[in-house]
């Protein structure tokens, strides 16, 4: 589904996704997005920020009090602070605008995988905090942490991989895809957001270490 006040963007968008085999519902005001979600329920928004009645960060927050599947932000907006917000209430990617119809695309197909789950996989624990591969969850203190899908898996790929040190190169390729292998910025982000999830103090991370100028690291 998309939210976008732009009608050429939104024209876009569905000759782009209805040729790559996706159904589009389409809406050009907060509110009448927030509505149409309700009814027909989609599988993934693209959410703009810049909409005529209701600030996009809005909307976002709204949604995600029910909403639970995927939402990209596509969106004008390029500074950090817009970024982080963004992630921080629950997108699970930022592209923005002009943007290149291929990854945006390769975006959308791995925002939708990750949001599919896996249920053979095992509980991960760490201490205080527990991670449940098969249904998506993490705990700290047997308390629900509020991931994203993209967050999710970039802790289930750290956590699979304890003690071992992943190249920025090898996570933005296992999470994103090989498009992103230089986004490091990108990866910076998420990294930050995640260990104000999952960290005691996330300034002195005791489970997500950084390996100056090449990756991370989970664990000791």
């Amino acid at each position: 589904m998309i939210i976008d006040d732009e009608v050429q963007i939104r024209r876009l968008l569905e000759i782009t996704l209805s040729a790559n085999g996706y159904k589009i519902s389409e809406a050009a005001t907060g509110k009448d997005g927030l509505i149409l979600a309700a009814r027909v329920h989609p599988v993934l928004i693209i959410l703009d920020l810049g909409l005529p009645d209701f600030d996009g960060i809005e909307i976002l927050k709204k949604l995600r009090e029910w909403y639970d599947k995927p939402v990209i932000i596509l969106s004008v907006r390029n500074s950090e602070d817009d970024i982080i917000k963004a992630l921080d209430l629950g997108a699970n990617d930022y592209l923005t605008k002009p943007f290149r119809t291929g990854e945006l695309l390769a975006r959308i197909r791995v925002a939708i995988r990750q949001n599919e789950g896996n249920s053979d996989e095992p509980v991960l624990e760490f201490g205080s905090l527990t991670i449940e591969l098969a249904n998506h969850k993490a705990r700290r203190n047997n308390e629900i942490i509020k991931l994203t899908s993209t967050e999710f898996s970039l802790l289930a790929l750290l956590a699979k991989n304890e003690g071992r040190v992943l190249t920025h190169q090898y996570i933005l390729k296992e999470i994103w895809g090989m498009g992103y292998i230089e986004q490091t910025q990108y990866l910076r982000v998420f990294i930050a957001q995640l260990r104000k999830k999952i960290e005691e103090d996330p300034a002195k991370p005791k489970l997500l270490n950084t390996e100056s100028g090449i990756g991370y690291r989970f664990g000791c």
